[in-house]
This record gives structure tokens, C-alpha cells and sequence, in this order.
């Protein structure tokens, strides 16, 4: 970062204050401030960037573990990422290194660690006792590749398998490899030809820990006794194996195969399987070999104390069910229920009332791990239902296609909208509480309210809770239900001119605190919705078409719209009046003889006819479209803004701009690109009632009831030829080379392009001090329109006056963000509307009056109240500028990147003042102060390899900022110093202190006569000092901070240690309650039988041998 002198920078501002002054003819009015340096409470220091969380689904899932006592789940991904859930809002995010696959991985139980294997070989172990893990220990292997790792419960001894069909045994205390080694030649039999294959399966007998099940891909399992390290059994079948289970007694075992059966065996009998089935195989009448299915790719065998076992699978579904969704099959008993699932199943776990594998297991749910989504099955209720899900692992339900973040809402938006939303939710969930319920809620956070609205691909726009580190779906709606739905493929618009989501959101602008939102979709439409409690039925959609193009000149080639080179220049100085409407010249299109030809004034999709049932939340008010001309289909809209206060939204693309009045729902300015740059002229249009423009069927301006068309025209060509994208489809190049500073078409970065043409892509309503609208083009352009607004207690209703009022700045590169400063350099929010509710409980007639009139705020300020000055800032794709006004002098101009540009700026407040915060192509997070734009923050964060990244970052208030790190996954920033620092608060914790459940009891006579398990000390088989030393060749041991030992001493909080002690005092008193039952237990079962045998003895004492 350079360093800062003040005294450069005055002598700057005076440099640029003189030449301002003598090269402008307006001078500064006496009392002007504006040349005075403002003081700026943000500093440097204000500023560190750093992740908070992350949320949603995790992308391209791989492996998932579940500690059954801390109730954590860990989910691993392609990427190397690890995600570890607990109860609502405690979510945890790890990244290994290398970025390899997790393959699987391995809770250390109660124990608060976690050991992952991935693809390049590795082994990690992470330590969960802290809010942020860490690896402790990893160890590379260099010779081997891991195939299957197994850690028995309460077992400090790992067992890894490999694709040479070795073990080798890892020492998770210290991550040091054991000398003790299972080699496959040893495991198989003499007589087998041919290798086992890889390592596919290993687990102890649960009643007996020195016995060791390997199960071989080929179809081969060995019990392996690793007292006397040879196989006790080895047991053959022909097809390969993909997985196998236990029964808790250690007698019977199960296996899956690769033709979709399961194979039961005995322990004791290992020539042939005790059963054989096939779940979804066809039994022939001839008792001829069912078919074959498709394999079945895991099984788990778990019992109950009350009745049969359950043995759960996934796969081996027959190959006749082509198209079949993925299913995941539970048989228990004789009933067997295939439930089907949305995506292919990853993998899956049971979870069970007991860690201890030699107890009943009695399960209770199951978690299903799909390729786009996390289930959780109930067990223990007839039917199977599903547990609701508190996590919002449903953002990428659409695929998203734009995303805005608000931080610091009024306090009363998310209990309103959690509470329409609330009627939103499915029925038929699972009556029990989530079962992942582990971890804590951290003790700090943000007191303001935060949401984020995502809009999807389908339509839908989503609302979601942010508040505190959290992450809670709010409110849904479907903007698609205000349109027509097609009943086939003939009356579907062709796919030239739609994509195959038109309804796919594409911008959206809110006003928080008059709950107006305003949404643009990718079919050139926009819609327009208002917040109510009430139910209404709304018997006709308001429906306002609007013909944005440019007109053929005759003098001129026909050219496209979005076509690129040079836009012709108009034949006339300052083109046609724009008060005279003109009709359309005949122009030789190639599409007028098509069937595209006749759809001309017509818009892309049909609005619906019908009457419209809407919920409380939020309500159509009007749709807007933009329409066809000459043949061709509209032009995307690239930039959308709107101003409760005002009654108006603002549309522009690459055609020309549009102001609609949504109250008066009429079109106040429609005017193409060229004709908004070159017209000085004030502009007034009378307003045009969508009832009283009804014209005859059959002309050009075909106009269907309650919608009125309005046409500009300007002396550019206008054939529209480009077909509607949306934004996930765009794939740019991204230029950052310095002479070529055009890079984006709309601010939300959906459209980047080398076009030439000039574009609208930043708008901002203005009040100080008067009403207007600033307009930002491509070409670094700003433009001034003011607005001319009635007076809000007119009872008729008048219409507004727009006046384009000339250009404001030029910049270098696209307009990016456009805000507004008072003149002690505070950020103006814009002019909104207090909230009211558009159904309420009062006089229908009041409601309709009160829906007409202006609404109060939107009178401007008398030029007394207005501050003598008042600051722009503009922020491009190149550079940043603030103007002082009305002066027009330059107050401060700052380059923002050399080498890359500018993808998305937001002006924000933070701390008690307001900053510019920008993202750029080339990774780079930069804060500039305002309005000095003296550089607060400039770091190297994240290249852009995504365009999804462009498309979805955004900044807000209080050092928040977001953006789609995947298209399952959200991940926030923080650019706040005090929000790093108190991070650690905030955040959940993962460990917290449990007891172990207590291990089985079997009782003195079944422990007496060999019924119980059987315990091994695995030190004197694994240690160095028996097994000796492991080769130095096979494994790297990277070293972390500590063992086992330091990690639990390395728990935080005084608190947690007490709670630790106070346990492992619980633990041993219960231990030494145990020893002195079982003491007292045996002293009476000795006294008995002294008892007996002294009662024996004296019976049969006088006897003589012939009286027995």
C-alpha cells in the first residue's frame, strides 16, 4: 500500500479545484463548501478481510462420518473440502492442502478429532476442540494407495487397506506407522492363483477384537486372527464385493455383491453362504438363478431388541428399470420399501442408539448423502417420513442466477417475512427432532438484521435470514405463476428467440423499508410486487408493454441492435422531436416473412388471463414487458432500479431507457440509447391509461386488454437479432489488458462483451436536490434526467415530467455504481415510502384513493432545506471519481486498478461513515474512502476462475460481503477489523464436553462362561516394542502441533476443563460403582454356594454308602 500524504493530496484538490473552476462557466455559489477537506472517520486500520462461514449444500460430495456421541456430521468433497454440521447455526468449513478427494473418514468417538483419507494417498488427523480445526498429524504414502481405512471404537490403532491388498496399521496418538503389517500373500490361500484385488472392507468381530475381517474386490474375505497372525477362515464367492456388515453377536456377517445380491454367512461355515438374496431381483418359476441387477453398493445389517433386524442397501435395482430414480431399500422383516430419491445416492450411514458394536444396535434414522442434497429418514415411524432439515442446504434447489445482500434491515422485515413464509412449508416431515444436534451456539454476534434474496433459474426468488452467522430460508415466492403455462410443445415461443429457463430471474431491486421489489427476468420482462398480510384474488394481472428499440434509417445499412462495430450517427443534429410519435418504416427484415415477423408488439411470454390467488407476502402490482419489433425479440434488460418513494421503476438495456409509473401504471420516458445522448431538450410524455389505448385487432400495434404499448424512436438502426441468454451461460473472456476498458454490459456482470455500442448499466435515483435520476453507460457516460413530481395532496392525478438535463462525467471504462453524498460526505440513502399494506382492513374506496395519490415523501425539498452542497460518486470499471455539485468540479478521482477492472462496486456504510468497496477480475478487494478515495484496503483475495464469482459477489453494510464460491455454496466475508477480532466469538463450537454411554452389561454368569466380548491390548501386538519399526519408504509422517493429549489440553474455556474433570470423576466413581456391585455380586454367589454345598453336606453326612 502507498503512503499517504496529506499534504499531496491537498495540494491535488486545490490543482483540481483552479482548472475546474476556470474551464467550467458555472461557479461555485457563495457558502459552498465543497473544496474543503471533509474530515473521514475510516481509516485503514477500520479494514482486515477475512472468511466468516460458509453455507449450503456441500459441492460434489464424497465421503460423510457421523460421531454418535458429540452428534456431529463430517461430509468430504472432491475438492478436499470437509463440512462438519451440528445443530442449527453450528457449521463448520476445512480445507485440505492439496485440494485432493476425500475418500473417507473417520471420527475418533467422543474424542472431538477426525481422521481423513484422501485420493493422493494422505492420511489427516483434524482437531474439532477448537471453532476453526486443524490438521495435527498427516502421513503421505508414497508406495501404496489407500483404498480403506477402519478405526474401531474407543481404539487408538487405525487399520488401512490398500490397493495391493496390504494393511498397515497407523497410530493415530502419534500418526507413526506399526511394524505389524497383514501382506495379502498371507491372508489368501497357498493355493490361489490369482490377486485378491484391492481392500474393500475391514472391521473386528464385535466380540472379539483379536479378530479381523478383510474383505477383498474379488469376492474374497479372510478372518484374520491377529494374536497369532494368520486367517482363521477364509471365505469365497464369485462375484466382487462392494461392502460388508456385521451382526452385533460376531456369528453372522453379510456381504454385497456386484450382481445386486447379498450373501449371509456364519462365521463357523465358510464353504458356502448360509442365504443367499437378491432384493430386487425376479425369483423364475423354474427355480432356475434370479436375473442379475445392478450392484448393490453398500449394506448395513443392524438389529433391535424388539424385533427383526433392519438390513438397508443402496443399488441393486434390476437392469429393466431404465430411467429409475436412485433408491435407497430398507428390509425389516419380511417388508421390504424402496424409497426413492431426488439425486444418485453418494453414500449413507445408520445411526444407532449405542457406539458399542456388540450391543443391539436399535437404529433409529439414516442418513442418505445424495450428489445434490442430505436426507435424513426416519426409522422408528411407519411409512419412513423424512426429518425437515435445518440447514439451508436448499439454494441450489434452481440453479441461481443472481444474488443481493442487505445488511442492517429494519428490525420488523425478517419476523414478517418468517411469518408468511411459515405457511409455505410441506407437510408429511417426521414428528422427532433433528438428530444431528451437537455443538454450541457461539456467544457473540451482529445485533443488526441481515438477508440475502437469491434468484433462481425456475423463477423463484428466495429470502433468507443471515442474521448472526446463520442461515435460514424465509420466504419463497414464484414469479412464475403470473404467467400463462404452456400445455405443450406447440405453444411453447420457439427456442431461438427464449432459453430454455424464461423465466430465469436475471436482476432484482428492493427497497427495504417500503417492502417494494422489483424483478427482471431474462424474457425481457419485469414484474412488480408489494408486501401484504392479506389474501387477495387479483381477477387481471396489470399488464404495461413498452416497444424500447431504435428506428431503420434510410441512409444507414440496416444494422442490429446487438450487433457489434459503431453505431451510425443520426442524420439529423439532435434527432426527431420526441414528442411527435411517428409509425414505423417498412424495412426490409428477413424476419417479416417469417412466422418470428408476426409476433411483432408482441412480448416474449403471455401473461396469464385468469384470476390470480395470492397468499400474503408478496403481490403482483403490474408486469412490465418489453415487446418485439421488426421481427426480432427484445434486448435483456441490463440495469433495474426502483423508488417507492417516487412510484417509478427504471429499466435499460442495450436499446434505450424506460420510466414507468407503477402507481398510475403508465410509461412516464421511453427513449432509445442515441436519442437519450444527444437530446438536450426537456422531455414530457402524457401518460398513457392502460384503458384508454385500446386500438382494432389486426395492426402492428396490436394491443391486448388492460396493457398499453408505448414505441420510441430514434434514426439508428434497430434489428434485433441477439438471442435472449441467460447469465449462467455466459462464458466471456476477460480482458485485462488496460487499453480495452469496456469489459461489462449490465453492472450485475450477466452480460460481458467487446461490443462498441453504448449500454445502460448503473442507474440511481436521486433527491438533493431535487428529484432525478442518474444513468451510467458502458462508455463511462453519466447521465442527469430530472423528474418533475405533482404535488402528493392532488386529488386528480397528474403525471410526472422527465427532462434529461445533459451529462454529468465521463469515466473510463463501464459505469459501475452510482451513489449519493451529502455534504459532510455521509452516504444518502434513497427516498422510499413508509409501508403500508396495499389489501389493509379499510374502506375499499380509501385504499383505491390512497393507491393513486403520490405518496407523501416524494415531494422535493424547498430549495431552503436543500444543502448549498452535495457529492456523486462514480465508480467504472477503471476508476473512481466524486463530483461535487452543482459546481461539477471534481472533488477527487482515483484509479482503481492498473493491470485488471472493476466487476462489482457498492458505496456502503460502515462504522459512521461510508466507503467504496470493489471487486475486481484479477482477485483484488479494494476500499477506497470517500470522498477523498484515499485507498483503505487493497488485497490479493480470490482470482476470478468462475464467472459465477463476477456474477453473485456483492458487498453491504458493516464490512458484509457474499459471493457463490459453487453452485451449492455460499461464502461470507467480512472487510471489518472488529468483525475479524470478535470472529472466534461468534462462531459455534463443534466439541463439547459428554459422556461416554455406558458399554453393555452381560451380566456374571454370561461374562463367567465366555458369552461376553473379548478385549485385546493392541499395544502388545502394534507397539514398537513387539512389532518393531515400520519401513521409512512407505509413509512421509508429517508432524502437526501435538498428540492426542495436547489437543484435549488445548481445549479453550475454563469452563470446558472443569466440565472434563467433573466427568472423568463421574466416570470413575461410576467404574468403581460398577467394581464394587460386580464384588458384591460374586461375595453373594459364593455365599449361596457355600450355602448349598454345606446344606449337601450335611444331608448326605450319616449315610452309608448303601442308603445313596
Amino acid at each position: 500500500m502507498k503512503k499517504f500524504n496529506f499534504r499531496k493530496v491537498l495540494d491535488g484538490l486545490t490543482a483540481v479545484s483552479s482548472s475546474s473552476s476556470s474551464s467550467t462557466p458555472a461557479s461555485p455559489q457563495p457558502g459552498n463548501r465543497e473544496n474543503d477537506v471533509i474530515p473521514e472517520t475510516l481509516q485503514s486500520e477500520h479494514f482486515q478481510l477475512c472468511k466468516t462461514v460458509r453455507h449450503g449444500f456441500p459441492y460434489q460430495p464424497s465421503s460423510i462420518a457421523f460421531d454418535p456421541v458429540q452428534k456431529i456430521l463430517a461430509v468430504g468433497t472432491q475438492a478436499g473440502a470437509l463440512r462438519l454440521f451440528g445443530r442449527l447455526g453450528v457449521e463448520c468449513y476445512c480445507q485440505h492442502e492439496s485440494g485432493a478427494a476425500v475418500i473417507q473418514l473417520q471420527f475418533l468417538i467422543n474424542e472431538g478429532a477426525l481422521v481423513s483419507a484422501l485420493a493422493d494417498d494422505s492420511l489427516h488427523l483434524w482437531n474439532l476442540r477448537q471453532k476453526r480445526p486443524a490438521v495435527l498429524h498427516s502421513l503421505k504414502f508414497s508406495r501404496e494407495r489407500i483404498t480403506f481405512c477402519h478405526l474401531p471404537f474407543q481404539s487408538k490403532w487405525l487399520y488401512v487397506g490398500t490397493e495391493k491388498g496390504n494393511i498397515h496399521i497407523v497410530n493415530v496418538e502419534s500418526f507413526a506407522l506399526s511394524g505389524y503389517v497383514i501382506m495379502w500373500n498371507k491372508a489368501i490361500d497357498l493355493s490361489s492363483k490369482t490377486h485378491p484385488g484391492p481392500v474393500v472392507h475391514i472391521s473386528d468381530n464385535p466380540m472379539d477384537e483379536g479378530k479381523l475381517m478383510i474383505g477383498f474386490e474379488s469376492g474374497f474375505v479372510v478372518l484374520w486372527d491377529l494374536k497369532s497372525k494368520k486367517a482363521d477362515y477364509r471365505y469365497s464367492y464369485d462375484e466382487a464385493i462392494h461392502s460388508l456388515a456385521w451382526h452385533h453377536e460376531g456369528k453372522q456377517f453379510i456381504c454385497s455383491h456386484s450382481d445386486g445380491t447379498l450373501t449371509m454367512w456364519n462365521v463357523r461355515s465358510p464353504a458356502r453362504p448360509s442365504q443367499i438374496i437378491t432384493p430386487h431381483g425376479k425369483q423364475p418359476k423354474d427355480g432356475k438363478k434370479p436375473e442379475p441387477c445392478k450392484p448393490i453398493l453398500k449394506a448395513e445389517y443392524k438389529t433391535t431388541r424388539a424385533g427383526e433386524p433392519f438390513i438397508i442397501l443402496s443399488g441393486g435395482l434390476s437392469y429393466d428399470t431404465v430411467g429409475r430414480r436412485a433408491c435407497l431399500t430398507v428390509m425389516h422383516g419380511k417388508s421390504t420399501t424402496v424409497l426413492e430419491m431426488d439425486y444418485p445416492i453418494v453414500d449413507f450411514l445408520t445411526l444407532c442408539e449405542t457406539p458399542y458394536p456388540n450391543d443391539f444396535q436399535e437404529p433409529y434414522a439414516v442418513v442418505v448423502l445424495l450428489e445434490k442434497d442430505l436426507v435424513v429418514i426416519d426409522l422408528s415411524q411407519i411409512g419412513y417420513p423424512i426429518f425437515e432439515s435445518p440447514y439451508p442446504l436448499t439454494i441450489h434447489e434452481s440453479p441461481v442466477t443472481c444474488c443481493e445482500y442487505f445488511a442492517d434491515c429494519p428490525v420488523d422485515l425478517v419476523p414478517v417475512l418468517y411469518s408468511v413464509g411459515s405457511r409455505q412449508k410441506s407437510q408429511g416431515y417426521s414428528k422427532k427432532e433433528w438428530p444431528i444436534s451437537g455443538g454450541n451456539w457461539g456467544q457473540g454476534g451482529q445485533s443488526y438484521p441481515e438477508i440475502i434474496i437469491t434468484g433462481h433459474a425456475d423463477g423463484s426468488i428466495k429470502f433468507w435470514d443471515a442474521s448472526a452467522m446463520m442461515l435460514q430460508v424465509l420466504y419463497k415466492l414464484k414469479t412464475a405463476k403470473v404467467f400463462e403455462k404452456w400445455r405443450g410443445k406447440e405453444d411453447r415461443p420457439s427456442m431461438e428467440s427464449l432459453e430454455e429457463d424464461p423465466f430465469a430471474i436475471q436482476m432484482l431491486s428492493w427497497c427495504p423499508e417500503s417492502r417494494v421489489l422489483c424483478v427482471a427476468g431474462v424474457s425481457a420482462h419485469v414484474i412488480v410486487y408489494r408486501f401484504s398480510k392479506q389474501e387477495v384474488t387479483t381477477e387481471e394481472v396489470q399488464l404495461l408493454e413498452v416497444k424500447l428499440h431504435q428506428e431503420l434509417n434510410d441512409v444507414e445499412s440496416p444494422e442490429t441492435c446487438g450487433d457489434q462495430g459503431q453505431t451510425p450517427t443520426p442524420s439529423t443534429p439532435g434527432g426527431a422531436s420526441p414528442a411527435q410519435p411517428t409509425t414505423p418504416q417498412p424495412q426490409p427484415s428477413s424476419g417479416s416473412g417469417s412466422p418470428d415477423g408476426a409476433r411483432d408488439s408482441a412480448p416474449c411470454l403471455k401473461v396469464r388471463s385468469t384470476p390470480l390467488k395470492q397468499l400474503p407476502g408478496y403481490q403482483v402490482e403490474m408486469v412490465i414487458q418489453l415487446v418485439w419489433v421488426s421481427g426480432e425479440p427484445p434486448q435483456p434488460i441490463t440495469s433495474l432500479a426502483v423508488n417507492s418513494s417516487y412510484g417509478l421503476v427504471v429499466l435499460g438495456n442495450t436499446c434505450g431507457l424506460a420510466i414507468v409509473d407503477y402507481v398510475q401504471k403508465t410509461v412516464v420516458l421511453n427513449m432509445g440509447m442515441l436519442e437519450l445522448l444527444g437530446s438536450g431538450e426537456p422531455i414530457q410524455r402524457p401518460p398513457r391509461s392502460p384503458r384508454k389505448t385500446r386500438q382494432p385487432s389486426g395492426g402492428l400495434c396490436d394491443i391486448s386488454e388492460g396493457s398499453t404499448t408505448t414505441e420510441c424512436k430514434s434514426p439508428t438502426a434497430a434489428k434485433a437479432s441477439r438471442k435472449l441468454s441467460l447469465p449462467t451461460d455466459l462464458k466471456p473472456e476477460l480482458d485485462v489488458k488496460d487499453n480495452s476498458f469496456s469489459h461489462s454490459g449490465s453492472s450485475s456482470v450477466a452480460s460481458i462483451d467487446r461490443e462498441s455500442r453504448e449500454v445502460i448499466t448503473a442507474l440511481l435515483f436521486r433527491e438533493t436536490p431535487a428529484p432525478g435520476l442518474w444513468v451510467g453507460t458502458s462508455q463511462g457516460t453519466v447521465l442527469a434526467i430530472s423528474l418533475s413530481l405533482p404535488p402528493p395532496a392532488e386529488q386528480a392525478p397528474q403525471p410526472i415530467v422527465a427532462v434529461p438535463s445533459g451529462t454529468l462525467v465521463r469515466l473510463k471504462g463501464s459505469i459501475q455504481r452510482l451513489a449519493c453524498l451529502d455534504g459532510t460526505g455521509a452516504l444518502q440513502p434513497p427516498a422510499f415510502e413508509p409501508w403500508w399494506d396495499p389489501n389493509g382492513a379499510e374502506d375499499p374506496e380509501e385504499r383505491e384513493k390512497r393507491q393513486r395519490q403520490r405518496p407523501a415523501s416524494a415531494s422535493p425539498p424547498s430549495s431552503q432545506d436543500a444543502p448549498s452542497t452535495h457529492f456523486a460518486v462514480v465508480c467504472s470499471e477503471k476508476q473512481a471519481e466524486v463530483v461535487a455539485l452543482p459546481s461539477h468540479t471534481s472533488h477527487a478521482k482515483q484509479g482503481v486498478s492498473e493491470a485488471s477492472f472493476v466487476l462489482r462496486a457498492d458505496v456502503v456504510q460502515m462504522g459512521g461513515g461510508a466507503c467504496l468497496a470493489c471487486f475486481c477480475a484479477d482477485g483484488h478487494i479494494v476500499v477506497l474512502s470517500l470522498p477523498s478515495l484515499r485507498q483503505l484496503l487493497d488485497v490479493n483475495y480470490l482470482p476470478l476462475t468462475d464467472m459465477r464469482i463476477a456474477r453473485t459477489f456483492c458487498f453491504s453494510h458493516n464490512g458484509q460481503a457474499l459471493y457463490f464460491t459453487s453452485p451449492t455454496e455460499i461464502q461470507r466475508i467480512t472487510y471489518s477489523r472488529e468483525t475479524c477480532d470478535n470472529l472466534q466469538e461468534m462462531l459455534g463450537e463443534l466439541f463439547t464436553p459428554v459422556e461416554t454411554p455406558e458399554a453393555p452389561n452381560r451380566g456374571f454368569f454370561k461374562g463367567l462362561f465366555g458369552g461376553a466380548a473379548q478385549t485385546m491390548d493392541r499395544e502388545d501386538l502394534f507397539g514398537e516394542a513387539v512389532a518393531g519399526k515400520a519401513s521409512r519408504t512407505l509413509a512421509q509422517h508429517i508432524p502437526g502441533p501435538g498428540g492426542i493429549e495436547g489437543m484435549k489440553g488445548s481445549a479453550s474455556g475454563v469452563a470446558g476443563e472443569l466440565a472434563r474433570a467433573r466427568i472423568a470423576l463421574d466416570e470413575r466413581g461410576q467404574k468403581l460403582g460398577e467394581l464394587e456391585e460386580r464384588t458384591a455380586a460374586m461375595m453373594d454367589s459364593a455365599d449361596s454356594f457355600s450355602k448349598y454345598a454345606h446344606d449337601v453336606m450335611v444331608k448326605y453326612r450319616d449315610r452309608k454308602w448303601y442308603q445313596f
